[in-house]
């Protein structure tokens, strides 16, 4: 039988791209980097901007910038989309046209927080434009990262799409890594080690910040995934010194165990309809992804790029993004599940890790380090774009993006 100790250090590997020696980053504007070859263009708007509100202007042209979806166009007459701003009636109006054709209006409440109302906004224009795509704005949302702000401590953080409105949202004097959204983006899942185990805490994104203890079985608690109805939760235990995967219904606090063996497992993720958990094993010699099925059953591995496969994340149409070891550096890659096909995303140097889907199941966060430096960035698996999200004086790591919510009626 193994001991703990020995469950540890076969852990480790797995482990290696969550805690990792503190490196020191130079603070940096968020700036836009092209590392690959574009497959396709952005259709291009022009914002005119809303006369006498430059905050709300600026923040507007802010997140269209970072959302992914369109390019900017210095001039009118040279965008695909015309979005303009007045104010009339109490109220900041929104008027979007495609070649001088009015397409759509919307009105919203003049004197409202100017970061909002321009999510919202630019929400509106993303779910128009893109309608037959079915694509759902998503500027509301959030990422979770974990930052460590001195030798051994790390704690969860939250920032918006475009790397602003920091907030702490944890505050121990110990390890926290690993966040998770739970459904409905309300709370976060994470990590939290302890002087000789490690246990899955919750906690509430609104204040006072409310934690509970979601497992602390002896030994390691990893990975929790909580499912997409909010039901069950996916989580790596060892209490039998064996490191295998499990799912806990989160309302009888019953486990399913669903690998049994001598490898080690890691970092599972649900399918969109809760059927099936992706998730990290080394039961080949190196870690690989393997799907299972919730209720158990036959495992399946997933095709992938290089080697050392870890991390994966399933978007809302079944493709998952992992990061894997190719030439002695870790790059992301995607698996179509549908097509079949395997695909390389980054190609810059550095390390590309931990990547987490945006709700448009088109862009990934992930954290790249390069020179001994990381930061948070934003890859467009469609175009090859990377914009860099966050770069401070800390060790910033595994990144999470907030699931998105349903469309607004009528837009």
């Amino acid at each position: 039988m193994k001991t703990a100790s020995a469950v540890f250090r076969r852990l480790l590997p797995l482990l290696a791209l969550l805690v990792l020696p503190s490196v020191r980053a130079a603070a940096a504007p968020a700036q836009p980097i092209v590392v690959a070859k574009r497959i396709a263009d952005n259709p291009t708007i022009h914002f005119t901007g809303v006369p006498g509100n430059a905050e709300l202007s600026r923040e507007i042209d802010g997140f269209l910038a970072v959302c992914g979806w369109f390019d900017r166009a210095a001039e009118a007459g040279k965008a695909d989309y015309l979005l303009a701003g007045s104010v009339a009636d109490g109220s900041v109006v929104f008027d979007l046209s495609i070649g001088g054709a009015p397409v759509a209006r919307w009105r919203f409440r003049a004197g409202a927080d100017p970061r909002a109302l321009a999510k919202s906004a630019v929400d509106a224009v993303i779910e128009k434009s893109f309608r037959e795509l079915k694509v759902r704005g998503f500027c509301h949302t959030r990422i979770a990262f974990c930052a460590e702000t001195s030798p051994g401590i790390r704690n969860i953080y939250i920032c918006d799409i475009d790397g602003n409105d920091v907030k702490q949202l944890t505050r121990f004097r110990s390890t926290c890594v690993e966040p998770a959204w739970t459904p409905g983006g309300r709370s976060v899942c994470y990590s939290k080690y302890g002087n000789s185990s490690i246990s899955v805490v919750e906690t509430l994104i609104a204040p006072p910040h409310r934690s509970r203890i979601l497992s602390s079985f002896n030994g390691i608690n990893t990975g929790a995934a909580v499912s997409p109805d909010g039901g069950k939760m996916a989580v790596i235990l060892s209490f039998d010194h064996m490191v295998d995967l499990y799912v806990r219904d989160l309302a009888t606090r019953r486990l399913r165990r669903l690998t049994r063996g001598i490898a080690v497992e890691a970092s599972p993720c649900w399918s969109p309809d809760g059927r099936e958990i992706a998730y990290v094993s080394d039961e080949s010699g190196s870690p690989r992804i393997h799907i299972v099925g919730a209720d158990g059953g036959a495992r399946r591995r997933l095709p992938t790029i290089g080697a050392d496969a870890v991390t994966p994340d399933w978007s809302g149409d079944g493709q998952i993004v992992f990061a894997s070891r190719v030439g002695g550096s870790y790059t992301l890659g995607v698996h179509d599940l549908k097509s079949g096909r395997t695909r390389r995303v980054t190609e810059a140097p550095g390390n590309w890790e931990s990547p987490s889907w945006a709700p448009d199941n088109r862009q990934v966060v992930c954290r790249r380090t390069e020179g001994g430096r990381s930061s948070l960035c934003v890859v467009d698996t469609r175009t090859g774009r990377v914009r860099q999200l966050l770069a401070t004086r800390w060790n910033l790591s595994t990144p999470a993006w907030s699931p998105g919510r349903p469309a607004a009626a009528g837009r």
